[in-house]
Parts: structure tokens; sequence; C-alpha cells
């Protein structure tokens, strides 16, 4: 579960920062308006994000306070790189006995 948590991570971060750059492109240089096809692929990713925090919170050992730090996270720009980096943790390999 870890792992996909870590792709969608990356997915909503990425579809994020691919919005922001749609919302400047319309509003700054009058360039295509992108932005009704990206917003509903960011959303989907981040609600994606938002199940699979809730699914791996436990696993990861997270507490409340560190679950909303996670959540608050992908709101902000770069936010789930930072979370993938800092806070995701692989988990033990299982012994082999």
């Amino acid at each position: 579960m870890t792992q996909k948590f870590r792709t969608v991570a990356m997915i909503e971060a990425v579809t994020y920062l691919i919005l922001l750059v749609l919302v400047v492109v319309k509003r700054v240089i009058h360039g295509p308006d992108l932005v009704p096809v990206m917003g509903p692929i960011h959303g989907i990713a981040f609600l994606a994000y938002l199940f699979l925090t809730l699914r791996v919170r436990e696993e990861q050992g997270w507490t409340g306070a560190q679950t909303l730090i996670v959540i608050v996270a992908s709101a902000l720009p770069f936010g789930a790189f930072v979370v993938n980096s800092r806070m995701v943790h692989d988990p033990a390999p299982a012994s082999t006995r």
C-alpha cells in the first residue's frame, strides 16, 4: 500500500503543479484555457491521495496531527513531494522463516 501511496502522491503533486501553470498561462499570457481539462484530473488525483492517506496512516504510524499535516501538505505546491521524502517510510520486510 505504501508504494501505491507514493505513486499517487507524486501524481497528485505533478497534476497540481501543471494546474497552477495552466492557470498562470490562462490569466497572465492569455493562453489557451486548459484549466477545465486539468482541474478534474487533479481532483481525481487529490481524492485518491486523500483516500490512500487514510488507508496508510496506521501502517505508517502517523498520529492524527501527522495525518492532518499530510493532508494539508497536498494543498501546498511541492507539499506531496516533501511528504513522500520525509514522512513516508517503507515497511520493514517480513521475516522469511
